[in-house]
């Protein structure tokens, strides 16, 4: 899914991009994408892009005399630029944006289709918004306070888009890297040098990925969005040495969600339980990293 650093680098492209056109036409080829219906679709035609931002995980063109279009592109929607309006691809093509300057074209890999487009005015953006707080700009104790909203594994409670913005499994995996802090360690055991610890990990793993994936970008289009990067620490790197410490990075898969971590440097040298391969293995498991 794409988190905040790639939806920040899809606004730096499409701002210069669609900035001030005007909207000729939204063509829609997947029913299932369009989840609002007053207003309708049809009357954003016509009308002039005054700016983009982000909501979230979702972006929002943003058109004149009060409406939106909001973009949720979920686990496997991508955006492309196309200079000229064309045929949307049969195979995953779900929607074309057409620009006066070009045209964005909103695809989706697999055959579920969970994106979603909604038109709002500017008072209905608030229920397209799942509420949490923008890291980058919270104190210590505004992070701590949506952090502890509720009880959770500080996995759960990372990607919790009700009080943290814009986090995903990938960058909820690099964050508690730095941080040194266990993936399954309960919010409220936390100490306050871990929570500081943790928010300013927060803050400067998203900051530092913006910048990569908006450079990565420069003047052209991102075209190869992953929530994978050959810089990153820990996610995607099973089995790989931790930058760190050299110890090989683990995993822990459940309800088909992959977590990834170092046991030298988030905890101490334990190797977590997976829900499912370690009741297969039993004895067999290891428990330390020294077994591995």
């Amino acid at each position: 899914m794409p988190e905040l650093p790639e939806i920040e680098a899809y606004l730096h492209a499409l701002r210069p991009r669609i900035v001030d056109a005007t909207l000729e036409a939204t063509r829609i080829a997947s029913f299932s994408l369009l989840r609002t219906y007053d207003p309708p679709i049809e009357d954003t035609a016509g009308r002039r892009v005054v700016d983009v931002h982000r909501i979230g995980k979702r972006v929002s063109i943003d058109l004149e005399h009060d409406l939106h279009l909001v973009i949720h592109l979920m686990v496997a929607g991508r955006f492309a630029w196309r200079e000229t309006a064309g045929a949307i691809p049969k195979r995953g093509g779900l929607a074309s944006f057409d620009f006066t300057s070009g045209s964005l074209l909103l695809t989706e890999a697999g055959t579920k289709r969970r994106a979603s487009l909604s038109v709002v005015t500017t008072a209905g953006l608030d229920a397209v918004d799942p509420g949490g707080i923008e890291v980058d700009d919270a104190t210590l104790e505004a992070f701590t306070d949506a952090l502890l909203a509720g009880r959770h594994t500080l996995k759960r409670a990372l990607t919790d888009a009700r009080h943290l913005s814009g986090i995903g499994g990938a960058f909820a995996d690099e964050i508690l890297h730095e941080a040194r802090l266990s993936p399954t360690q309960m919010n409220t055991n936390l100490s306050p040098d871990e929570l500081a610890r943790l928010h300013a990990a927060s803050r400067d793993v998203l900051a530092r990925w913006t910048a990569i994936r908006i450079d990565e970008t420069g003047d052209g289009f991102p075209t190869k969005v992953t929530a994978f990067h050959p810089s990153m620490a820990v996610h995607g790197k099973f089995g790989q040495p931790c930058p760190v410490c050299g110890a090989p990075v683990q995993r822990i898969v459940s309800g088909g969600r992959e977590t990834n971590y170092c046991p030298g440097c988030q905890t101490q040298g334990r190797i977590l339980a997976d829900r499912s391969l370690s009741r297969l293995l039993k004895d067999d498991w290891p428990r330390h990293i020294d077994e591995l």
